[in-house]
């Protein structure tokens, strides 16, 4: 079965790039496109694909705000292609829901590739998008008292730390002598304990509740 994908950026000749590559692809299938924030939210409640391809500068709602939407009100998927590696928005958008961050240059491959990842429920984050990352929890003053998270066994918490840390599955195995599934299952525990749809918010709410701090591993 095709992974169903809405493709929203204000640039016209960039979506019919985008479609074109996409629609090259024998596993998607782009089912809709839109030209501004409003739009995107509309049509990915009526159709409710897997994937959303979302601009994060766009007119009259931004893709910030059209994030937000979507993932308090649907199951999609929201990867977020952005011209700048260092855009201010990417810490927001991330807290805001979303799955993952690509740039537009990245090749072909990358954004394949990254659709997938999405589209299964895992986080996906250019490394230069994981660098800005840190260097947002860097630059903000700490926090008068540090975010409470719910409690954790302390195998989970040790999992989350490694999480943080930016490691994937089998390297957390490797660190802590478990099996590859076994982690699997902790961070699906993880993730419910805490509410959050993907690794990537369970990286944040890491960090913000002083789990981990910048530089550390």
């Amino acid at each position: 079965m095709s992974i169903t994908v809405v493709i929203a950026d204000d640039q016209a000749l960039l979506r019919a790039a985008f479609r074109k590559l996409l629609d090259s692809e024998p596993g998607i299938s782009v089912v809709g496109e839109a030209a501004d924030g409003v739009e995107a939210v509309g049509i990915v409640r009526k159709i409710r694909p897997q994937v959303v391809l979302m601009d994060i500068r766009m007119p009259n709602l931004s893709g910030l705000e059209a994030t937000r939407l979507i993932t308090r009100e649907t199951d999609s998927q929201v990867l977020i292609l952005t011209t700048y590696d260092l855009d201010e928005y990417v810490f927001d958008a991330l807290r805001s829901g979303a799955s993952g961050f690509l740039l537009k240059d990245s090749p072909p491959d990358a954004l394949l590739a990254g659709i997938a990842t999405v589209a299964r429920g895992d986080a996906l984050l250019a490394p230069s998008i994981t660098r800005r990352l840190i260097a947002e929890f860097v630059a903000r003053p700490p926090a008068a008292e540090a975010r409470r998270l719910p409690e954790l066994s302390p195998r989970e918490t040790e999992v989350l730390t490694h999480l943080a840390r930016g490691q994937s599955n089998r390297e957390i195995a490797e660190q802590l002598f478990l099996g590859e599934a076994t982690v699997k299952t902790h961070v699906g525990s993880i993730l419910m304990k805490l509410g959050c749809r993907d690794r990537v918010q369970a990286v944040v709410m890491a960090y913000e509740a002083g789990l981990v701090r910048p530089g550390e591993g």
